[in-house]
């Protein structure tokens, strides 16, 4: 995995046999591809396009290499640890149950999940989803928005995509049950949050991601043809070569209430596992947020795209300002939303100075990359550990109806958000960057779909704006759907398939001995605070060449101390436990961050570099980074199962 952009032939690569490996490419290299080299590549043309056609050109030519005319197949265990479905979903929040709920009405579904089925990004976003719903406003204002806060760097014709397909989306949601705020007039409550322009956020109060997961959920639970695997962690993707293209067949997983290795063998794989924020020390994200999705597809051979665009949400509570302290320390930061800055919030320093106008024009409005980097430079320059956020001047009964799980949350801990400001920081909160998707969810993967914030979709560009992540969610997974099934359709599978691959093997005290499975799990602790402690301090909201190369220093040394310390001590290729799949996870996002950053020789967006302060017009292009080599790679950037010799096409 490299960490500078070439500008080189990638279509020489090909020709010398090689499948991309190891390096990060940027859209300088599209060109070679195009048929027009002067025309502007857009997110689905181009290198993805490109490699789409080359590695998996079964999804133009309308044939699967694994693939005949099949009927949907009935849920299949042929032993408890191996299952067999149409389709198989990693990650039950939004994009996942909503793709789900649509698939299911043509074929069986298993949906996986980390933990408790709602503990999931989704259920912790507050401040709504935004759609054009109000006559004033209208879909060009929304796609200016977003290429606005995206600083240029978003796919034109997928924000387009998006923001006229959202309107439906939300109503979608509103006929399955979900309930959002309405206003006097009885129509849906819009609020207005940091770079939009119009009020078109529709929200559940400040709850508006617990009430559509609880719909979705709902809707699911209640659906035979989809089973619901709780508590199960999803090690690696299951994929096999045929030429140049690399197929997924499924997913292996860890049960970790029974530590039993249950394989998901499936015609299509949806991919909506979420974000990465435990790669940092403090984030908005529930503990499940550790990149293992990207992960996953990268150790797979997927494009990934724009990792070193991480969204700092800019006002997570801050506890150390809080009268009461916490007895115990947060297992992810508290977010206050984006909506009490759009509701007339004011920023302050402990000087009680309001700062927001001093670096932008918007102030309190301007985007979440400004906001937090203007917070950022003022605890720096004041030598303070967070700024308030005041909503006390607005009408007590506003600030209560709008604002209840905030304000009940403060009050646990002595803070009245009417009467007080709000002691808020910056937190890692959303990736912009993932695994590379075209407009309908598909990957350079056959088989491999992905929607969320695992997926790039191109929306986002440099910095999300707010409330635009649900949205995308749903858009995706919707658009996910027809492709899916239509693959499903022509492909059948057969149970040999289960045992094309080696079987991971569960770390157990009869493998490797109580007193050394205890030093493993306290030594990864004890490095996955270490390595967050690097992510925050040399690539957090400001950066520069040098601290990334020392972080990608430091990174790899902390890789190497804990890898040969696992192996040293019976550890192999093969073995799992859950916090070691973790921290073999966290590194390969951290990795895959640093690696994108060192390519972008500008500040755009989320990235911005002390030593490039400025926008540069000619990288306006993403990140890409291509499959590294799994001969050369550390244990997190390689699959654990060896596939047999043996083709799959038979299977």
């Amino acid at each position: 995995m490299a960490a500078h952009v070439s500008t080189g032939n990638i279509h020489n690569f090909y020709l010398a046999g090689q499948v991309y490996r190891g390096q990060a490419f940027s859209w300088s290299s599209a060109s070679t591809f195009m048929a027009n080299p002067f025309k502007e590549p857009s997110w689905s043309s181009g290198v993805f396009k490109a490699l789409k056609a080359e590695r998996c050109g079964c999804y133009s030519r309308g044939i699967s290499p694994i693939s005949e005319t099949s009927k949907p197949i009935r849920a299949v265990s042929v032993s408890s640890s191996t299952k067999y479905y149409d389709f198989t979903v990693i990650g039950s929040g939004v994009a996942g149950l909503r793709y789900a709920l649509e698939v299911a009405k043509q074929g069986t579904v298993a949906v996986i999940t980390k933990d408790e089925p709602h503990e999931s990004n989704t259920n912790y976003a507050q401040g709504g989803v935004s759609a054009v719903l109000c006559p004033l406003d209208s879909v060009e204002s929304h796609m200016r928005d977003t290429m606005v806060a995206g600083a240029h760097l978003c796919d034109e014709e997928t924000v387009r995509v998006v923001c006229t397909e959202g309107p439906e989306r939300i109503r979608e949601l509103i006929a399955m049950g979900a309930s959002f705020d309405h206003g006097e007039d009885g129509n849906l409550h819009l609020a207005r949050e940091g770079g939009h322009s119009h009020c078109r956020i529709v929200h559940a109060a400040d709850m508006t991601g617990r009430e559509i997961e609880r719909a979705l959920l709902e809707a699911v639970l209640n659906d035979p043809n989809i089973s619901v695997f709780k508590h199960h962690f999803a090690i690696d993707l299951l994929t096999s070569q045929d030429g140049l293209n690399t197929v997924c067949h499924g997913v292996d997983t860890l049960n970790i209430k029974t530590n039993e290795v249950v394989r998901f063998i499936s015609k299509v794989t949806l991919l909506a596992s979420g974000g990465a924020g435990h790669i940092y020390p403090s984030t908005t994200n529930p503990l499940v947020a550790t990149g293992d999705g990207m992960a996953m597809a990268h150790r797979a051979q997927a494009v990934i795209s724009n990792m070193e665009f991480v969204q700092f949400h800019p006002t997570a509570l801050a506890d150390e300002g809080l009268p009461i302290k916490l007895q115990t320390a947060r297992e992810n930061a508290f977010l206050i939303t984006e909506a009490v800055r759009g509701d007339g919030g004011i920023l302050y320093n402990l000087g009680m100075e309001r700062f927001m106008p001093v670096y932008d024009e918007r102030a309190e409005l301007a985007p979440r990359d400004v906001v937090a980097r203007s917070i950022d430079d003022q605890l720096k320059k004041r030598n303070e550990k967070y700024v308030l956020l005041d909503i006390s001047h607005k009408p007590r009964e506003k600030i209560l109806a709008h604002f209840p799980n905030i304000a009940s949350e403060c009050l646990k801990h002595g803070l009245d958000i009417t009467r007080q400001p709000i002691p808020v920081v910056p937190a890692a909160h959303y990736m912009c960057g993932g695994v590379r998707a075209g407009l309908q969810g598909e990957t350079n993967v056959l088989g491999l779909f992905v929607a969320g914030e695992v997926a790039c979709t191109g929306l986002h560009g440099a910095n999300r704006l707010a409330s635009n992540s649900l949205l995308e969610a749903l858009v995706f997974a919707r658009r996910a759907v027809q492709p899916s099934t239509e693959l499903m359709k022509r492909t059948r599978l057969d149970v040999c398939a289960s045992e094309k691959w080696t079987r991971p093997v569960v770390a157990t005290a009869r493998l490797l001995g109580d007193e050394v499975i205890a030093k493993i799990i306290a030594l990864t602790k004890e490095v996955r605070r270490e390595l967050q402690e690097v992510m925050w301090k040399y690539v957090g909201i400001v950066r520069s060449t040098i601290r990334l190369t020392t972080a990608e220093r430091k990174i790899a040394e902390l890789e190497a101390k804990w890898e040969t310390f696992l192996f040293e001590h019976g550890w192999e290729q093969t073995v799992v436990a859950l916090e070691a799949c973790e921290m073999r996870n966290l590194f390969c996002c951290a990795k895959l961050v640093v690696s994108s950053a060192l390519a972008r020789h500008e500040s755009r967006g989320l990235h911005y570099m002390t030593d490039f302060p400025f926008v540069e017009e000619s990288k306006r292009i993403p990140t890409i980074i291509l499959p590294s080599s799994p001969t050369t790679a550390s244990w997190s950037s390689r699959r654990l199962q060896n596939i047999s010799s043996s083709s799959l096409i038979d299977c």
